[in-house]
């Protein structure tokens, strides 16, 4: 007979990964979401305008300069920054009501935004960052994708040292020298990280349920 599990009120928390263009922590966070229907992706907001089969809503909030800026302005962002002319930021709001209805968000996202989700959510943040095995490795995955010219790729293979530098950042580093273990690896963190009492915010009714109380 299989024993009942017993669901304790918890807290979500923010579980954000983080490597160099490569190292393979797109593809481990995809897996995540696959395993684990307990964990949802962050919808980031942005003024750049839709790409074909882009749902408004289900891959990025999609809202005028303006908007945006009002946004930053009353402060709704977790984090934001400007990339390649463009504003992405991770509205308040739906993270937080994900995390009080004890599920957790999947950020992937660079350090720098990392770093402001730190100031802005320390609690609930959990950090990871992905390794390549070895700059051989990570050159051969990029030019394996075959999505990136050869200038592309050497300029985000000029850009991953500057972002390997930020690993002692992060509270957890894993080598992603077999996919299947760093998935695992990720998989163990975060179950890890559910169980700490701070988060279990259910626990002090469920104790006094066993003593009597």
């Amino acid at each position: 007979m299989t024993a009942k599990t017993i669901a304790i009120g918890r807290r979500g928390l923010m579980l954000v990964m983080s490597s160099p263009s490569g190292a393979g922590k797109t593809t481990i966070a995809r897996a995540m979401l696959e395993r684990d229907s307990g964990i949802n992706m962050s919808v980031s907001a942005t003024t750049r305008a839709p790409r074909p089969g882009e749902v408004d809503g289900r891959d990025y909030h999609f809202v005028s300069v303006e908007r945006f800026s009002q946004m930053i302005e009353d402060g709704e962002f977790l984090e934001h920054a400007c990339v390649f002319d463009n504003f992405y930021g991770t509205p308040r709001g739906p993270v937080e009501e994900v995390l009080s209805q004890g599920r957790d968000v999947l950020f992937d996202i660079d350090w720098q935004g990392t770093q402001q989700l730190r100031q802005n959510a320390r609690d609930d943040l959990v950090s990871v960052f992905v390794l390549p095995p070895s700059v051989d490795e990570l050159e051969k995955r990029l030019r394996g994708r075959a999505q990136d010219s050869d200038d592309v790729v050497r300029k985000r293979m000029a850009k991953a040292g500057d972002e390997m530098s930020h690993w002692p950042e992060y509270d957890y580093i894993i080598v992603n020298s077999n996919l299947d273990y760093s998935i695992a690896s990720v998989q163990a963190v975060l179950t890890a990280e559910r169980l700490k009492r701070r988060r279990q915010v259910g626990l002090p009714d469920f104790v006094r349920t066993l003593r009597g109380q």
